[in-house]
């Protein structure tokens, strides 16, 4: 069976509010065990257009749910919802 999460979180090198992100993504990524894909938008200049510095911003399953920062409580809501789909 599919992973029924996944989340996409669109950041650049050095940025620490990215990085913030990632910590508390991968913090709740440890307990539900999702699909993870970082993407660099410095690699793709119509992302880095489309983002430039409203970074991080962060999918699930296709659906922007946070820019620029976090909330580990919400992530986990969130994902927990899509678990029991």
């Amino acid at each position: 069976m599919p992973d029924p999460v996944h989340i996409e979180i669109y950041s650049r090198p050095a940025c620490h509010l990215c990085d913030d992100a990632k910590e508390v993504i991968e913090r709740v990524r440890r307990r539900y065990g999702f699909a993870l894909r970082v993407i660099n938008i410095e690699e793709d200049p119509e992302l880095e257009e489309a983002y430039g510095t409203q970074i991080p911003v962060v999918f699930i399953n296709g659906s922007k749910a946070f820019k620029y920062r976090v909330d580990e409580a919400e992530l986990e809501k969130k994902v927990k919802r899509l678990w029991k789909e």
